[in-house]
């Protein structure tokens, strides 16, 4: 006689293993919203660079070929 597909083991560790991943999804879902870093204000650029995209790479690229004294 065939047996029930809920007597399986393979199909309860399968679908076990699925309902674990998407619990703790929504755990750590619920945890980033609920701990969020607020977003913090611009308050304008703190360097001679002007403010692009690309500032912080030429700041780090212009420290790194300055020669230390």
């Amino acid at each position: 006689a065939p047996v029930p597909w809920w007597r399986v083991g393979v199909m309860w560790l399968v679908v076990g293993g699925l309902g674990v991943v998407v619990v703790a999804s929504f755990a750590l879902l619920f945890t980033a919203v609920q701990h969020a870093d607020r977003v913090l204000p611009h308050v304008g650029p703190q360097t001679a660079v002007p403010n692009t995209p690309t500032s912080p790479a030429q700041q780090a690229r212009n420290h790194s070929a300055t020669p230390t004294p």
